[in-house]
């Protein structure tokens, strides 16, 4: 039933997206032929728009009409140039959370059975809805402790979502593995691969009990920072389905005219921003990975505020040190290092030439450096870099991929902020401090503490490793001698699966088969 239910959710995802034209807005190149007809149908059964429409207002139009768990898929996708491709990514990143709200009632029950108390005795007051998104919306509330009232804003989950998600992944499975077997460029791409990191991603951020730890961790993390934190959290009001945090009286980021008029410096709070970020990147390795302009305040005092961190970032020791080099290797032109370091960290496949993906790198960071300092994009430079990685089998890194994106958008913002801002120079002292301190003596000493920790490990976990082989030794020689067998239960058992299998795949074509002449019966004029 599980087969039969993601193939009508896959047609009916197919019929949403033919309609609103986003599938006849696909680039034919390189498409398969089978492909190719299917654009070519999709195109007939399009809406007829006016010509000022836009393709991303069509893409935005079908994610909504599919549902929120959707525009949570979207909104990931948006991080995933490398899988949806530059213009798709870009379209999918001004999607916003335009999700009606649900009934307050339906958040106090959300919040009762998580907490496991009333509404009345956890809050002295508890508001309307006042914003919706894919998986939550947030009341204003207030609380009372020794008679002061303090206001905080509480997250609710949204009912249901997390059942709908589940079967919508389903789907994206079907797909990913569809794409896997018939487009065998895309298999660099590891799209089966993108659907797990989705489902990680979305589970973590459908328990708000992990955004309320991500919150308080950045906050102990950034407590001392200049310009930068994040709302506390109220513990005592937060569970699996509800998190309770400081209320934020601030101006949003992207209000330009509203933090002008209120007399900020924007080309402070844009190297502020920068600079948090890169701070957290490189000396942290835990960063907020969704910091566009609707997840940014500046309080009264100046100082930047980030709300909403239900997907976030991190990045061990080596892939901090790779990342500066690769950076640092940009800006002084080492060319041939930054190739070094990507063979280094895997990131290209040994059996490549390293001058020749060198002499790539420098394709890239030369006309960078015939510009401007305050017009080298870092957008601009992950895009060149984007478009060698298929010519170097370079795979994807979902962790780096995250970093990039964020990259992308903090940097955008800063820009919104300063159409002038170099982020290079802004940059400068977190990322050269940051070198400085860990590309030198620091670094070494730091590695082999690291090293000495690891023998030691090693070490205590010998005579269970020892025991282990002996043990699988053992195993393998009596394989060699009598074979590899089954006994009756499993034998039986791996046949049934083979003909559910061979009767699951077959049920699945017949619904295909129906739902397409359905559809052609739909569109028939008779």
């Amino acid at each position: 039933m599980t087969t039969i239910g993601a193939c009508f959710r896959l047609v009916n995802l197919g019929w949403v997206l033919a309609r609103e034209g986003v599938i006849s807005a696909l680039p034919s190149e390189n498409l398969p032929f089978i492909a190719r007809v299917g654009r070519t149908m999709a195109g007939l059964i399009a809406r007829r728009r006016s010509r000022d429409a836009r393709q991303s207002d069509n893409l935005a139009r079908a994610v909504e009409r599919l549902g929120p768990s959707y525009v949570k898929i979207g909104q990931f996708l948006a991080t995933r140039p490398d899988v949806v491709g530059d213009v798709f990514a870009a379209d999918l990143a001004q999607l916003q959370d335009r999700m009606p709200t649900f009934p307050q009632a339906q958040s106090i029950a959300q919040i009762e059975a998580s907490l496991g108390r009333g509404v009345d005795s956890l809050f002295a007051h508890f508001g309307e809805p006042i914003a919706a998104a894919s998986i939550a919306q947030v009341h204003p509330a207030e609380v009372e402790t020794d008679g002061e009232r303090r206001k905080v804003a509480v997250k609710v989950i949204r009912p249901g979502v997390r059942e709908r998600f589940a079967k919508d992944l389903e789907t994206n499975y079907v797909l990913a593995r569809m794409q896997e077997r018939f487009y065998p460029p895309a298999r660099r791409l590891k799209p089966v691969e993108v659907t797990k990191t989705l489902e990680q991603t979305t589970k973590v951020e459908m328990d708000l009990r992990l955004e309320a730890a991500a919150l308080s961790e950045l906050g102990e993390n950034s407590a001392d920072d200049p310009g930068f934190r994040v709302p506390r959290v109220d513990w005592e009001r937060t569970g699996r389905d509800v998190v309770t945090m400081e209320w934020v009286d601030g101006i949003k980021m992207s209000d330009i005219e509203g933090l002008r008029a209120a007399g900020f410096d924007l080309d402070r709070l844009a190297e502020a921003l920068m600079q948090s970020f890169l701070r957290h990147t490189l000396r942290d390795g835990f960063f907020h990975a969704d910091m566009h302009q609707g997840n940014l305040f500046v309080d009264r005092d100046g100082i930047v505020v980030a709300v909403d961190m239900g997907i976030v970032g991190r990045l061990g020791r080596k892939e901090r040190r790779f990342l500066a080099e690769i950076l640092y290797g940009f800006i002084t032109r080492d060319y041939r290092r930054v190739a070094d370091v990507h063979f280094e960290a895997g990131y290209v496949p040994a059996h490549h030439d390293h001058a020749s993906f060198a002499q790539a790198i420098r394709a890239i960071g030369e006309p960078i450096h015939g510009q401007p300092a305050d017009t080298i994009s870092m957008a601009k430079l992950l895009t060149l870099l984007f478009e060698v990685t298929d010519l170097f089998d370079m795979e994807t890194r979902p962790e780096l991929i995250m970093l990039q994106k964020t990259m992308v958008v903090v940097e955008g913002v800063a820009r919104s902020l300063n159409p002038k801002f170099n982020m290079w120079k802004a940059s400068e002292p977190v990322v050269g401090g940051w070198i400085r301190d860990n590309l030198g003596p620091k670094r070494i000493a730091a590695d082999l503490r690291d090293g000495l920790k690891a023998a030691m490990r090693l070490a205590e976990t010998a005579p269970a490793i020892a025991a282990k082989a002996e043990n699988l030794a053992q195993n393998l020689t009596a394989m060699s001698e009598s074979g590899l067998r089954f006994d009756a239960e499993t034998a039986e058992a791996i046949g049934r699966a083979e003909a559910r299998h061979s009767r699951s795949g077959r049920i699945a074509l017949w619904i295909i088969a129906a739902a397409l002449v359905y559809i052609a019966w739909k569109l028939s004029p008779f």
